[in-house]
């Protein structure tokens, strides 16, 4: 028993020093009150920057500002280039054309040559010693192949036999006079071939310009506006041709040329109510003459040629209609002639143009066109040049197909 009581002793005098050994260690390792951290930590101002060369000085206390609090300058949008002007569309110079006088004087040379194989033709077959039927056969066939007709070939024929025989000996200049009076009564007409351009009236004068597709009729109606001018008229184009693809811009830019003003409407739009307007717009500017180009339509389309009646009747409205130039390309023959007629029928043609005469035409187209619509061909073109359009003289056309 007092063994087990020793134990006991001896094991609480072991626990108790043992946990003075823990107390102990512990109470160590806690720092002393002073060094403590408080609970509020304080924050210290971080010292300047230091400083180089001549800047270089002791480091003193300096305000610091956040990034919120400083204000930073605004950044201003860079300016905008000022934006150049863009040049205003140089206006169209305006052209001075040619004055008509001695126009057709001036292309005679070209006209004959591409002409006087009709004349040359017959002064060869007629200068010929004995004159029989076979001859005048020939005759025949080089008037006919030159567009003049049959019925004008009989009668230019019977009256060169006639001639001929009262003539007898024949010499080459006899036969050159002879044979240039007898073309001259086929062309010549006692109807005035000057365009009228004047009515007498406080209107202008208004010219229409018919003709199917491929014949000229808007080049013509611009040629004509430059001849016009030359002669001292003031001119108002109507582009009434508003079927064909730019029609009316090709008729503008002929008459800005000039200085005469295009009233045109919209692609596809009422070509009566455009002529309309053109002479209503002649009228308030007292221009002199109003050329309106009028679509060119196939003349198999019973349609298309009574609205070309509409338009002539709803220009009548405004002013009376002056002239009716039917455009014909002379290349064409006796197919002119069939449109010649169809037009004929709805409007009344008052003058014939002839186109590119300049080329491989045949000159009896002027007398053939003339007998079939008793109307006088008044204009010729002789060449795609802007002043290649003359006024017809009927002695300098023969003198040009028989030479000199």
């Amino acid at each position: 028993m007092e063994i087990v009581i020793l134990a006991v002793v001896i094991a609480v005098v072991l626990v108790g020093a043992v946990s003075g050994l823990v107390i102990g260690g512990r109470r160590k390792k806690q720092l002393p009150p002073a060094e403590r951290p408080s609970a509020t930590p304080t924050i210290t101002t971080p010292p300047a920057e230091p400083r180089v060369g001549d800047e270089a000085e002791t480091p003193r206390d300096e305000s610091r500002r956040t990034i919120e609090e400083v204000d930073l300058p605004t950044a201003e949008a860079p300016e905008a280039p000022p934006a150049e002007a863009e040049p205003a569309p140089a206006a169209p110079e305006v052209e001075v054309p040619e004055p008509t006088e001695g126009r057709l004087v001036r292309l005679r040379a070209r006209l004959a040559r591409s002409q006087n194989a009709l004349g040359k033709g017959l002064l060869t077959l007629l200068s010929r010693e004995h004159l029989d039927e076979d001859t005048w056969e020939e005759i025949e066939d080089t008037l006919l192949t030159a567009d003049v007709g049959v019925a004008p070939t009989q009668e230019l024929v019977e009256r060169l036999r006639e001639r001929v025989r009262v003539l007898g000996t024949r010499t080459p200049q006899e036969l050159r006079t002879l044979l240039r009076e007898e073309l001259l009564k086929l062309i010549a007409t006692d109807a005035p071939r000057a365009v009228k351009t004047e009515n007498g009236l406080e209107t202008p004068a208004v010219v229409m310009v018919v003709g199917v597709n491929g014949t000229g009729k808007t080049t013509t109606t611009g040629k004509l506006a430059r001849v016009l001018v030359a002669d001292g008229k003031s001119v108002v184009l109507g582009a009434a041709d508003t079927f064909r693809a730019a029609a009316a811009d090709q008729l503008q830019t002929w008459g800005e040329r000039v200085g005469a003003r295009t009233v045109r409407g919209p692609e596809g739009g009422d070509p009566a109510s455009i002529a309309f307007d053109a002479v209503k717009e002649g009228i308030a500017e007292q221009a002199d003459v109003v050329l309106i180009d009028t679509a060119g339509r196939l003349h198999t389309k019973a349609g298309l040629m009574d609205e070309l009646g509409k338009v002539k009747r709803v220009v009548e409205k405004q002013a009376p209609l002056d002239e009716v130039l039917l455009v014909l390309d002379a290349t064409t023959g006796q197919n002119g002639l069939v449109q010649a007629r169809v037009f004929a029928e709805v409007v009344d043609i008052t003058g014939i143009v002839l186109t590119k005469l300049d080329g491989t035409a045949k000159g009896g187209i002027v007398v053939a066109v003339q007998r079939e619509l008793g109307v006088p061909v008044k204009l010729i073109g002789l060449g795609e040049g802007p002043d290649d359009l003359a006024p017809f003289d009927p002695e300098a056309f023969v003198d040009a197909l028989i030479g000199d």
